[in-house]
């Protein structure tokens, strides 16, 4: 059981490792490290939105397969 979730968490560290890099792909050298400030806010639409929910999603299931396998050792 162990090795099924070390590799599901495996997975998941893979497909989060993407989603962040896709995410941060559309973004400038000065914005990825804080700067470009006084941009107008805007709301997030379409292929951002996905990438942003799915983040959250991995990055969740993430911790709880991580909280998951602290309990089974």
């Amino acid at each position: 059981m162990a090795t099924i979730l070390a590799s599901i968490q495996i997975v998941i560290s893979l497909a989060l490792i993407a989603v962040v890099l896709l995410q941060q792909q559309g973004t400038g050298l000065g914005d990825a490290f804080g700067g470009g400030g006084g941009g107008a806010y805007r709301s997030k639409r379409g292929f951002e939105r996905i990438l942003h929910r799915s983040t959250i999603v991995l990055a969740t299931l993430f911790v709880a397969t991580a909280i998951g396998s602290i309990f089974l050792h």
